[in-house]
C-alpha cells in the first residue's frame, strides 16, 4: 500500500465501523478454532497494528510487515509489546525455524502478486495442527478506486480462493463470505464511484457518529450467524486452511 494509505489506516482503524466490526467477526471465528494454550500467532501484513491486541488474546503475537511507515506507526501505537519484523512474502520471511499455531492474512493476500506462493511459504512455519486464516475482498465487480488506492492485485471469488489454497497445498476447513448485510449498500456505493469517476472510494473516512455506530452494529451482528453457518455472498471472504493430509512438515 502507499504511505498515505497506511497513515489513513492508522487514523481510522480504532473507530471506523468496518475495522471494528471485522475484528469482532475475526475474534468470533478464531474463538471457534480452540487454539492450544500458549499458542504462537503470526500476522502477515500486520500493517499499523490494529489487529495485534485482539490476536494477543489467543497467544504470543508476532508480525511480518514490509512497509517501514506501517511498522513505525504500529510501534508507536503498541509500544514494544509485539515482535514485528521487516520482510515480504513469499521470498523474505524472517522466521526460519520458528513454528506458529495460527498464521493470519487479514486483507493482505490481495496485495501480493504471488498469492499462491505466499500461502505455500507458510507451510514451513505451521505446527502440524496449525491453521492459516485468510480474509480477502470479494467480487471482482466491486473493483473500485479503493482497490487501486490500496494497490490490490485482485478481488476473489469463493472458487478462486479455494483454487489458490489448494494449489498452495492446503485443505479448506471452512470458507464463507461475510459483510453480507451491507452488500447492497457496497454495490450502490461502488456504482456511484464509477459513474462519478471518483478517485477515492466512498466510505473511506469515518462517517458521522450515528451512522458509524449503525453500520458497526449491522456488520458486527454477522458474527452470531457465522458462528454456526456460512453466508452465501458478501463484500469479503474468510477461509480457514490447514495443511493437506500427507504434506511434509518442513
Amino acid at each position: 500500500m502507499s504511505p498515505d494509505a497506511y497513515l489513513e489506516m492508522a487514523e481510522t482503524e480504532a473507530e471506523h465501523w468496518w475495522f471494528r466490526a471485522r475484528r469482532d467477526v475475526l475474534q468470533t471465528m478464531l474463538d471457534r478454532l480452540a487454539l492450544p494454550r500458549g499458542s504462537r500467532v503470526l500476522e502477515v501484513g500486520s500493517g499499523t497494528g490494529g489487529n495485534l491486541d485482539m490476536l494477543a488474546g489467543f497467544g504470543t503475537v508476532s508480525g511480518l510487515e514490509m512497509d517501514p511507515t506501517a511498522r513505525a506507526l504500529s510501534a508507536r501505537k503498541t509500544g514494544a509489546h509485539f515482535d514485528i519484523r521487516a520482510g515480504r512474502c513469499p521470498d523474505d520471511v524472517p522466521f526460519n525455524g520458528e513454528r506458529f499455531d495460527l498464521i493470519c492474512f487479514f486483507d493482505c493476500l490481495e496485495h501480493i502478486a504471488d498469492d499462491t506462493g505466499s500461502l505455500a511459504r507458510m507451510q514451513a512455519l505451521l505446527t502440524p495442527r496449525g491453521r492459516v486464516v485468510v480474509t480477502v475482498p470479494a467480487g471482482q465487480k466491486l473493483w473500485s478506486a479503493h482497490d487501486v488506492f490500496l494497490h490490490h492485485h485482485r478481488r476473489y471469488s469463493r472458487e478462486s480462493l479455494m483454487r489458490c489454497a489448494a494449489a498452495a497445498g492446503y485443505e479448506v476447513e471452512r470458507i464463507t463470505y461475510f459483510n453480507t448485510l451491507l452488500y447492497p449498500l457496497a454495490v450502490a456505493a461502488r456504482w456511484a464511484d464509477r459513474m462519478l469517476q471518483r478517485k477515492r472510494s466512498t466510505g473511506d473516512a469515518i462517517p458521522p457518529r450515528a451512522l458509524n455506530a449503525a453500520l458497526y452494529r449491522i456488520f458486527s451482528a454477522e458474527r452470531h450467524w457465522l458462528a454456526h453457518a456460512p453466508l452465501p455472498y458478501g463484500v469479503s471472504l474468510l477461509a480457514v486452511l490447514r495443511k493437506r493430509q500427507g504434506e511434509p512438515n518442513e
